[in-house]
């Protein structure tokens, strides 16, 4: 399967059976769901390393290896036949990393403050603790943009709100509450929607190809977390860790950058073949399965209120994307102005901010 095609395919003009068309959603649905619960673990044993406290330098280095495998695949797309792997070449351009520069901010800002809130919250409470991204959606897009949102939407948002507060108020009870957790969960929350927003401003400047906005993304990235790194001290942290030298441990750094850069494709090829609502169906269907691994994983016993609070952040979110849904299709299409298209697979476009 090629890395991206040329264009979108009607399945049934090449009489696919149901049964195949069926059995490649099921295969893209069951990847997707592997790598990224797989990602959310493996960041979760990097983070919670007792020996090595340095988150930062983490997320550092998942972003160098991205910018890497970019290098990797422009090198077999030009080695490879064509049309089997058909990666955008990118060669660096200082104009263009500096258009993108403002988007690098907020997405060193969203990778951080994730990575944090897994490390201080743990997978179980994950779900809950990153859960008012549709709430910041909702209140960025009337501030920044001007745009209202509907009564319905509204709703869903205050059972996500509730689902929140409920959770942190069993997590406390249990004493397991980190409040730099949800702080730092919050502040994720808040930097995923102004991702959306400026990944959207910032489009046009890499030609509307989400492979190189990555691209000149994670090199911005690699560049700002140097002075963080330095300004937080985490040089000396890692100046003592004595497994600095072993294999294993950057294979397993290596591996986590590995899944986050896979993680962008996955969730291209799951909306390719379905539809931005079935994706957000299936994340929060996966986000479920998740909580639950970890809980069984850790041997953990919660409430039933704890778990009603995780179903209310589920619902409530699956619920408003199914809103925002019929109200799209409601709205009349209108051509975009702008030539630039934002594509996940050239012939698919999606809303897809993180």
């Amino acid at each position: 399967m090629a890395l991206s095609g040329s264009g979108s395919m009607d399945p049934d003009e090449h009489g696919e059976t149901f049964f195949l068309r069926a059995l490649r959603i099921a295969v893209v649905v069951v990847l997707y769901w592997f790598v990224s619960i797989t990602m959310v673990f493996l960041n979760n044993y990097l983070l919670d390393n007792g020996d090595l406290d340095a988150p930062l330098f983490v997320t550092f280095y998942q972003c160098l290896v991205t910018v890497g495998l970019c290098w990797v695949m422009q090198l077999m797309s030009r080695l490879c036949p064509p049309g089997m792997i058909d990666f955008p070449s990118v060669r660096f351009d200082v104009k263009t990393s500096r258009e993108v520069l403002p988007l690098s901010i907020v997405f060193i800002g969203m990778i951080t403050f994730n990575n944090l809130c897994l490390k201080y919250v743990g997978v179980a409470f994950y779900t809950v603790g990153r859960s008012l991204s549709t709430v910041f959606n909702v209140l960025l897009s009337y501030v920044v943009l001007k745009q209202t949102t509907s009564f319905q939407a509204l709703l869903c948002c205050a059972v996500i709100l509730g689902g929140f507060w409920l959770g942190v108020d069993q997590e406390s009870m249990t004493g397991s509450l980190s409040w730099s957790g949800v702080f730092f969960g919050v502040l994720a929350s808040a930097f995923v929607s102004l991702n959306a927003i400026y990944t959207k401003k910032v489009m046009p400047a890499v030609d509307g190809n989400i492979w190189k906005l990555s691209y000149y993304n994670n090199i911005n990235a690699c560049v700002l977390f140097v002075p963080l790194i330095l300004v937080f001290g985490e040089l000396g942290h890692l100046a003592s860790f004595s497994r600095f030298t072993d294999l294993g441990f950057w294979g397993m750094m290596t591996l986590g950058g590995v899944f986050g850069f896979t993680i962008g494709y996955v969730t291209g090829l799951q909306i390719k073949y379905t539809s931005p609502l079935t994706h957000n169906v299936s994340g929060t269907a996966k986000a479920c399965a998740q909580t639950v691994i970890a809980v069984v994983y850790n041997s953990s016993s919660k409430s039933m209120l704890w778990w009603t609070s995780n179903m209310m952040v589920l619902c409530g979110s699956s619920a408003y994307t199914w809103v925002k849904s019929l109200e799209m299709k409601k709205t009349p299409y209108k051509v975009p102005q702008d030539s630039a298209k934002e594509k996940l697979l050239p012939g698919e476009k999606s809303n897809l901010g993180v």
